[in-house]
């Protein structure tokens, strides 16, 4: 070969590299998202089918909020040993099989039965619980001077696919006619998907490269014995109780208000539309300031408005109720997640907060929709449940205020 000729084989070489690290991260990037989707929509899926599912196979309001509850379960038992099977496996694998499993999850929901819909449910709700641990440390690894806009994007395709699910849910099942077990199986499809576009990620990955480095950490008892450590992860749980309560319940809410059961899906998914534009703000604001408390009263009176509003407000302004409480939502939501880095010092420590917060806070948020199912089911009214609920918000706003000084975990 001509001294010509390898400097063209050479410059060729790198063409193709250059152009297999521009494709490469945008292969990434589609990847993220198609497993952030199938994040939310099998769980907001459910609510607006609630009614439906219960009626068919004749189950109590209790076991029907169940439904809601058994993947918190998952997400507070099994999120803690993610990092470990990231660790061993790596990340991409574990990935690729936790999708595997919420597909077959999904299907196996759709199946005709009680004991199909709480098996299928147990096993997406394992395989969300692993996506949620190491989707973040993901984007940390591959993306670490775009962690914002990767974590806005990530977070994004979740509520935009989770707000789409809760709209779509009623009409699939009622007037397409697929029944509520071809409502909620047809997101097995979407899950597929996410199976083939991340399948070329396990592919000839460095082999340096694993998911959270399992550091041994003198602080991670201090952390677990922080005072302030247990009120970040009360306000996570207590969120997280709020949220998934009224994802699984505001359908009926509505219906007992005399609104529709398709009308009330489309409620529910403009609840959660409301959430991206403050799941997107409020994280660069909070970043920005020392106190965060007036970020914490402003989620407080949008609260407020919100359930005075569901509770004896006009039905025709259940949009504004429900818009207004949506804001909240979403700045909460955005103030537990930003309180993990803002309040500890370090990223392992950051590390173990998150992972405390979630474990025991999903835990507390496993048990609000059947327990306010039970209470609709004792009281026959929606009305003493929503005042119960509007009292674990107040408590949840005292939590963030005493979360929002600026101060560290590890801090005396």
């Amino acid at each position: 070969m001509s001294r010509s000729d390898q400097i063209q084989s050479t410059e060729d070489l790198h063409s193709v590299s250059h152009s297999h690290a521009r494709i490469m991260p945008w292969a990434l990037i589609a990847g993220i998202i198609f497993i952030a989707v199938n994040l939310r929509a099998p769980l907001t899926s459910v609510g607006p089918l609630v009614g439906l599912i219960r009626n068919d196979l004749h189950i109590s309001n209790t076991l029907a909020g169940a439904i809601t509850a058994v993947p918190l379960f998952a997400f507070a038992l099994f999120s803690p040993l993610a990092p470990k099977l990231a660790q061993r496996f790596k990340v991409e694998p574990v990935l690729l099989a936790s999708i595997i499993l919420l597909t077959s999850g999904i299907l196996i929901r759709s199946l005709s039965g009680t004991i199909a819909l709480f098996t299928g449910t147990a096993l997406l709700g394992l395989a969300i619980s692993v996506c949620n641990v190491l989707l973040p440390s993901l984007i940390k690894r591959e993306f670490p001077e775009r962690i914002g806009i990767m974590t806005g994007i990530y977070a994004v395709s979740m509520n935009l696919c989770g707000a789409v699910a809760s709209g779509i849910s009623v009409p699939l099942a009622v007037g397409a006619g697929f029944g509520w077990q071809g409502a909620l199986g047809i997101w097995g499809a979407l899950s597929l998907i996410s199976v083939l576009c991340w399948l070329p990620q396990t592919r000839k990955r460095p082999q340096s490269q694993t998911a959270v480095r399992q550091q041994p950490s003198r602080g991670e008892t201090r952390v677990w014995r922080s005072p302030l450590a247990w009120q970040v992860t009360l306000f996570m749980g207590l969120q997280s109780l709020v949220f998934y309560v009224i994802i699984t319940w505001l359908p009926e809410i509505l219906g007992a208000q005399g609104i529709g059961p398709g009308q009330s899906g489309w409620l529910l998914s403009i609840m959660q539309l409301a959430v991206l534009p403050f799941t997107l703000a409020v994280p660069i604001i909070a970043g920005r300031m020392s106190n965060q408390r007036p970020l914490v009263y402003f989620s407080a009176v949008m609260f407020v408005i919100g359930f005075m509003g569901l509770l004896y407000g006009s039905i025709k302004l259940a949009v504004l109720w429900i818009s207004v409480l949506g804001i909240g939502i979403g700045c909460v939501f955005s103030l537990a997640m930003m309180f993990f880095s803002l309040r500890t010092r370090t990223a392992q420590q950051a590390a173990e907060l998150s992972g405390m917060a979630q474990s025991v806070g999903y835990l507390l948020a496993a048990i609000g929709p059947s327990f306010f199912g039970y209470l609709h089911d004792r009281s026959g009214s929606w009305m003493p449940p929503l005042w119960i609920l509007f009292g674990v918000s107040v408590l949840m706003i005292l939590f963030g205020i005493s979360s929002a000084k600026q101060r560290y975990v590890d801090s005396p």
